[in-house]
């Protein structure tokens, strides 16, 4: 499903060609129906292992296979089909503000050509999960940070991606929605997609054991 070979990350600098690595040596495998946390303190590189996981930049070095490509041997046409099978909860919502919360969630639907009575349908029933039946039509600058990450969350699975990748999915969230998302990405996970979720709540984890990947000043100090 997600294999990672000695692979490091640069970004670029200014006026140099390219910073120091964020990510360094980074090697792993995970299976395909995989669940994962991803721990590490703030700045170890949890978010641009995940943007490498969804083909938002390419490694440095090193090769990575994703849902059994290999990234960078890939046509450029493949690539966005293979980023249509991915899920992301992205840390700062990244919705369409001129959307409402509605055709938020409905947009990857539209995208792959859904029929629009399946697309109200499922948005429907995705949006009265997550507790936002009544604010369908509401912009997301009239939603508050909880709202708009519960929207963020529905997008991302609407699709019933292959991979999901969620970067802190449950920092806008109270214990209850949190609990709530859990079961979500768990019954997700049952049905065959492949959970990481990147997170700072100890007690999350704690109450949902699972295997983890850690990272530690860019590297991988800790898998299982």
């Amino acid at each position: 499903m997600i294999r990672f070979e000695d692979v490091g990350l640069r970004y670029p600098a200014p006026g140099q060609a390219a910073g120091p690595e964020v990510l360094r040596d980074i090697d792993f495998t995970l299976p395909d129906g995989a669940f994962r946390w991803l721990l590490g303190p703030s700045g170890a590189g949890k978010s641009s292992l995940l943007r490498l996981m969804y083909l938002a930049v390419r490694p440095s070095r090193g090769r990575i296979f994703v849902l059994g490509t290999e990234v960078a041997s890939a046509r450029r046409a493949a690539l966005p089909r293979l980023r249509r099978r991915i899920g992301v909860v992205f840390q700062d919502f990244r919705l369409l503000r001129h959307l409402s919360a509605f055709d938020n969630v409905a947009l990857p639907l539209r995208l792959a050509g859904r029929p629009e009575g399946q697309v109200r349908a499922d948005v429907t029933e995705m949006l009265r999960w997550v507790g936002l039946a009544r604010k369908t039509e509401a912009a997301p600058d009239a939603l508050s940070g909880g709202e708009q990450q519960r929207v963020a969350i529905a997008r991302a699975v609407i699709t019933r991606p292959s991979l999901l990748l969620a970067d802190e999915p449950t920092g806008n969230l109270d214990d209850v929605q949190a609990e709530r998302l859990m079961q979500l990405f768990k019954e997700m996970n049952r049905l065959g997609t492949t959970v990481i979720v990147a997170t700072h709540n100890d007690q999350l984890v704690y109450r949902h054991p699972a295997p983890s990947l850690r990272l530690e000043n860019g590297r991988l100090t800790g898998s299982a």
